[in-house]
């Protein structure tokens, strides 16, 4: 199956600075992804050279088989909700209906009006005097609407309340599943990304540290307990992501197969999604990592 992302090598420079450095990504459609990552990591970057809005400098990337935004038919093929996801304040809730048919040879016309009747917004009202929730479920509307084959979000839910992201989020799955499309959220609220996402991208550094399914990332990853000096060697097929020290014991979070920690001293414990995303960020900012990607979709 042709993968929805794929890049190699994949770079970007602006001017000196060095946005994102050597990425490879290779993931299978019918996924949500999260894409996780610090400010300055790059994410914003992928995301609009995802849609062909910047061209790489290095490296190549085809989203659904094809160069982004390649042509008309491909543009079609891909809904991108911006930061702040942006509508037009001086046109009404319809307004953006009717631009959207106009722009979308695939436009859904009876999908978009069903969605404004159910999250309750006046096609009168303008967009400008719109909640940040209805402005957030009206760009995901025009977006959804297209009928895409990806939905790409670029933090779409982090100006919102608790309550409107909740709204948002489950909205979101709704057009998913009704879509069956695949999506890629960026989002520095780990728990939305464990709450839909069954992906996960973690960039830092500028760099794809890890890359994989959620499930196979969190069965190969452990939280092992002890003193230091238990810490002064791992086995061979263990490798430490970060490793914390106090008076009492030490901690560390490692990448293994279950079996290979039976033979140590320590405490072994399972890892949540946040942890697991933590420690690689954090060994990414002290400068010591070593990117080892953790599916056969990262670097096939």
């Amino acid at each position: 199956m042709t993968p929805v992302l794929e890049a190699v090598k994949l770079g970007k420079r602006y001017g000196r600075h060095q946005a994102l450095v050597d990425c490879d990504l290779n993931i299978p459609q019918g996924r949500v992804i999260g894409l996780v990552g610090p400010n300055g990591a790059g994410k914003s970057t992928l995301l609009n050279m995802s849609c062909g809005l910047i061209k790489p400098t290095e490296g190549t990337i085809r989203v659904l088989g094809a160069e982004p935004a390649a042509n008309p038919a491909h543009l079609a093929k891909v809904g991108f909700v911006a930061q702040d996801t942006p509508v037009y304040g001086d046109l009404s809730v319809a307004d953006h209906l009717r631009l959207g048919a106009r722009l979308n040879p695939t436009w859904d016309g009876a999908l978009a009006q069903r969605r404004i009747a159910q999250i309750g917004l006046d096609p009168k009202q303008r967009a400008g005097r719109l909640s940040g929730g209805q402005r957030a479920q009206l760009a995901l509307t025009v977006a959804a609407a297209k009928r895409p084959e990806l939905l790409i979000f670029d933090e779409p839910a982090a100006a919102l309340d608790p309550l409107a992201r909740s709204g948002f989020l489950d909205n979101l799955m709704e057009f998913i599943v009704d879509l069956g499309a695949s999506a890629i959220l960026s989002s520095h609220a780990l728990p939305d990304v464990e709450r839909v996402c069954d992906y996960l991208v973690v960039l830092a550094d500028h760099r794809i540290q890890l890359a994989g399914d959620v499930s196979d990332l969190l069965s190969r990853h452990y939280r092992i307990t002890g003193a230091r000096s238990d810490f002064e060697r791992f086995p061979v097929g263990v490798e430490p992501i970060r490793v914390e020290h106090t008076l009492r014991e030490s901690t560390a979070i490692v990448h293994a197969e279950g079996g290979l920690l039976s033979v140590g001293p320590w405490r072994v414990d399972s890892v949540d999604l946040e942890e697991l995303v933590l420690a690689y960020m954090t060994r990414a900012n002290e400068g010591t990592a070593r990117i080892v990607p953790m599916s056969t979709e990262a670097h096939r």
